[in-house]
């Protein structure tokens, strides 16, 4: 026990002695919804947190997906927990020190973008246990042996999605369809090279155009590229942009044409979304503070989400996608099973 915690324990002692009762978190500074989780636990009590990229919650996307792992642990593990919000990359140092100056068992850190600091606060605070999403720990700069990396296989879901958008554009005389990414970072270009792969392996002749809006909350810019994209041909847009990407969703709906969500089932958009390439961000932040609690953490290492074990997958497909619902399932099956392998990640 290090001398900070002691001193922590004594004071709380000593404030219940005099009978003051503690509060929770103040989540005003944050914009988040902390507390304890009323659930039954089957392991000890911990401290769990979230930091987010510049999405935010409302991006309906990974970082949405990330503090719905954080709220399911709190119902189902009982884990107090916090969620705090980065507006711009100066603030994930300060939002990582403050959960490691709060004692959290398990600190979040979502996206690529946080790799640096979160090896900067993993190497300066060895005993907290971080769990980044998008990143490999064992590529970050120092080895901290605290941090594990929720990995996925997005060029897997990219692929189903793909392969939908060439079965509907096939059928529907279409000779092309669109990507529309938000910053070029490895994630993003994993989705929009197996979308390109499986758009192509099930219709050869079909032309893929892409973009990027470099960001990942403009909606005006990634509604902008979409409607250029669709000016040129493009029947099916999917996006991969977070937030910025539902201007690209909405764009597809303007236009009458089909679109293709991201990260989480997009469908409550509108029957324009053909379907969504899933990318299961809350059942990954739920198992790692499990393994916590559990004891079953594994710093150093990364945990790999795939169409094998369900971490990725295809949403729900619309009215106008459930006519290759059996094609899509036979695909699925055949990479689970590596029957189809090698699917491109890189953006050529």
């Amino acid at each position: 026990m290090n001398r900070t915690f002691r001193l922590w324990i004594i004071a709380l002692v000593a404030a219940l002695a005099l009978g003051i009762a503690a509060c929770g978190s103040d989540d005003d500074d944050d914009g988040g919804g902390g507390g304890s989780g009323g659930g039954e636990s089957s392991g000890e009590s911990i401290k769990a947190g979230v930091v987010t990229d510049i999405g935010g919650l409302n991006d309906r996307s990974f970082n949405f997906l990330a503090n719905k792992g954080l709220e399911d642990s709190a119902d189902e593990l009982g884990v107090e927990t916090r969620v705090l919000l980065s507006e711009s990359n100066a603030d994930y140092i300060p939002n990582l020190t403050t959960l490691t100056q709060q004692q959290f068992d398990i600190i979040v850190p979502v996206g690529f973008r946080m790799g640096d600091a979160t090896n900067t606060m993993a190497t300066k605070v060895p005993d907290a246990n971080f769990a980044i999403v998008d990143y490999p720990a064992t590529i970050l700069e120092d080895k901290p042996k605290n941090v594990e990396g929720l990995l996925f296989a997005e060029q897997e879901a990219g692929y189903l999605a793909g392969y939908v958008a060439g079965l509907w554009a096939k059928d529907n005389n279409a000779t092309t369809v669109s990507t529309v990414g938000g910053e070029k970072l490895p994630p993003v270009d994993h989705y929009i090279a197996g979308f390109q792969a499986g758009a192509k392996a099930a219709n050869p002749k079909i032309k893929t155009l892409n973009a990027y809006s470099q960001s990942f909350t403009d909606q005006a810019k990634c509604k902008e590229l979409a409607l250029d994209q669709i000016a040129k041909g493009s029947k099916v847009v999917f996006q991969v942009a977070g937030g910025c990407g539902l201007g690209a969703l909405d764009a597809a709906k303007e236009k009458g044409v089909q679109g293709i969500g991201v990260d989480a089932d997009q469908g409550y958009l509108g029957e324009h979304i053909l379907t969504s390439a899933l990318k299961k961000v809350d059942v990954a932040v739920f198992n790692a503070i499990k393994r916590v609690q559990d004891g079953k953490f594994k710093g150093g290492t990364d945990v790999i989400h795939n169409v094998a074990n369900g971490g990725v997958g295809v949403g729900e497909l619309s009215t106008e996608g459930q006519k290759y619902a059996d094609q899509v399932k036979e695909i699925q099956d055949q990479i689970a099973s590596g029957e189809i392998k090698d699917i491109p990640d890189t953006v050529k």
